[in-house]
């Protein structure tokens, strides 16, 4: 009987063959401790789910400055390495492969957590509405970075790579999607700079490039979560698609272990005249993860239609720690409950 795609391995790179097809999507959890330190009902959460072929965590703050959201995880001192390393053990006791996604948050942040501090932007445009997690805080006008400012960020990257390196990680995955702080260089909308940061798709880019690079000097596996469409806390501008199409093209330089789809519905897009996979396939050449509410049918379906070499699986796998089995055996998941959002299982 021929083998069903999902479940066959798949070789990321000579050095790294994942067991299956199926990747954990990052999803926020927000249940660190009040010092951003993984526990250990976090360790078991990834540990259950070391079944699929790779692990990508939540997103994980790179510096104080980082931080939008309470309680979420932190990789920028070493009482964070020691949570982390809790999680890698774990996950890899249970025969899994785990990534840990560096984040900045940038404008979508506000001073209660920066101690007072404006967020850092690319430029000075506040994010309309209200903060997340709070009952009516609303976002603020954030800080241009100045030069001083962007280097310390490219720096707080790297350092956080060479942390999770330190705390067992198999590689990282960096965030320059959904409307935080790399995405926001990268639209027009957020991004209004007349220096070497702005302007143009080389210039918009730079930051991102800069910080792949001083990442891939700290750790061997090096992915990007990307999101081309400004649906997520930036507002749509036609301008951007010639800046995804130049940074496309420029990742086929970089060996990187993969690009990720950074939307929650992978549909059809007007401004892509595709979906957003589609659209990343057609520009870069090496690894693609598709995301945004496969399910294992539509999954099957990229797969082999070579839209995609691995699919990410969010919400049902916060409902189904066991989803890789459930889907083998054709068994009825259970479903995705809102509730779900507090609590570990």
């Amino acid at each position: 009987m021929t083998q069903d795609i999902l479940f066959s391995p798949y070789q990321l790179s000579q050095d790294l063959i994942l067991k299956n097809r199926i990747v954990m999507a990052p999803m926020s959890r927000c249940m660190a401790t009040d010092n951003f330190i993984p526990t250990p009902e976090m360790a078991d959460y990834y540990a259950r789910r070391a079944s699929t072929g790779l692990i990508i965590t939540e997103c994980t703050m790179i510096s104080p400055t980082a931080q939008g959201y309470p309680n979420s995880p932190a990789i920028f001192n070493q009482e964070h390495v020691a949570g982390w390393k809790q999680v890698t053990q774990k996950v890899h006791e249970n025969g899994g492969k785990i990534f840990a996604q560096l984040w900045h948050t940038g404008r979508v942040s506000h001073p209660i957590y920066l101690n007072g501090n404006k967020p850092l932007a690319p430029s000075a445009v506040a994010l309309t509405g209200r903060v997340k997690r709070t009952d009516n805080l609303q976002y603020e006008e954030p800080k241009e970075m100045t030069p001083s400012d962007i280097q310390t960020v490219i720096n707080d990257f790297a350092k956080a790579a060479k942390y999770a390196k330190e705390a067992g990680f198999d590689g990282v995955e960096i965030h320059a999607a959904n409307g935080y702080l790399l995405d926001q260089f990268l639209h027009w909308d957020t991004n209004r700079r007349n220096d070497q940061w702005g302007q143009n798709p080389e210039n918009m880019s730079r930051i991102l490039f800069d910080v792949i690079n001083a990442v891939k000097q700290q750790i061997q596996f090096v992915g990007v979560r990307l999101s081309p469409v400004a649906y997520l806390n930036i507002e749509h501008d036609d301008r951007d698609k010639p800046v995804f199409d130049y940074v496309l093209e420029q990742l086929n330089q970089y060996d990187l272990a993969y690009v990720h789809t950074g939307m929650f519905d992978d549909s059809y897009q007007e401004h892509l005249k595709s979906t957003v996979t589609h659209y990343i396939r057609q520009h870069y050449h090496g690894n693609v993860i598709a995301c945004g509410g496969y399910n294992s049918e539509s999954a099957r379906e990229a797969l082999l239609n070579n839209d995609a070499d691995l699919v990410a699986i969010g919400r049902p796998l916060i409902a189904n720690p066991d989803y890789v089995e459930k889907t083998r055996q054709n068994i009825n998941l259970t479903p995705y409950d809102v509730g779900m959002l507090n609590t570990l299982v």
